[in-house]
């Protein structure tokens, strides 16, 4: 009998690693480079904005270079805080994204037990250094067969370029074959049904579905992985 999937794109930020832990971290270290400690409502304001410019990317409303910078002065401007070089901040933030993870849901361990039998890719839209950075030192790098990082393509998720290219170097050629597993709607299911490959989305907080996806498998756990593909644990 022929496995369901022979491949497996997965997203990374919110899907294999815990996002929000890092860049919470991240945010906080280079507050205090600068002698603020109490934070948090920054923070909490700088997740709003960056939400807004990921989304103003992914439809092509701003450039990689403006989301980069822009967040930033957006958020120093509006706390008052324009003496702050937002150029050496964007900068230690990237620094400090790079080395601070959390996994999700044992996601390591999840992936290293399906690398006998699936080839296994990053797909994401996040800052190459960064990302290699991360996947390096979490020890996804050494699990995954190839990652994929928009910055280094030229094409952010979920233009079609970017799942294009994606198909042009995996081995499979199967669509029925490949199964993309990611948390976000609009970049990773969205990318994946402008393709044609199956989608999984990861919804850990059980979000309501909104019009316009085609999803065929939710999981809210990563470990319903194995249910998916048809196999057991």
């Amino acid at each position: 009998m022929s496995q369901r999937f022979t491949t497996i794109l997965w997203d990374v930020d919110n899907t294999l690693l815990d996002f929000d832990y890092s860049m919470r971290n991240s945010l906080k270290q280079c507050f205090q480079t600068v002698g603020i400690t109490d934070s948090e409502a920054m923070i909490d304001r700088y997740a709003e904005i960056n939400d807004i410019y990921w989304k103003r990317l992914e439809r092509g409303e701003v450039t990689r270079a403006q989301l980069l910078v822009g967040r930033f002065q957006d958020l120093l401007t509006e706390f008052h805080l324009e003496h702050i070089d937002y150029l050496k901040f964007k900068e230690e933030f990237q620094e400090n994204l790079g080395t601070i993870y959390s996994y999700l849901d044992d996601s390591l361990t999840i992936c290293k037990s399906l690398q006998t039998k699936y080839k296994q890719y990053v797909v994401t839209n996040g800052v190459a250094k960064t990302q290699h950075s991360k996947l390096g030192l979490s020890g996804f790098k050494d699990v995954m067969k190839d990652l994929y990082i928009s910055d280094e393509i030229g094409f952010n998720k979920p233009d079609k370029g970017f799942f294009e290219y994606c198909l042009a170097h995996i081995e499979e050629k199967d669509k029925d074959k490949i199964l993309i597993v990611g948390d976000s709607l609009t970049s990773d299911i969205k990318g994946g049904n402008s393709v044609g490959i199956k989608t999984c989305w990861y919804n850990p907080k059980n979000k309501p579905l909104e019009n316009g996806y085609q999803v065929d498998y939710v999981i809210r756990d990563l470990c319903e992985i194995y249910e998916v593909l048809g196999m057991f644990k």
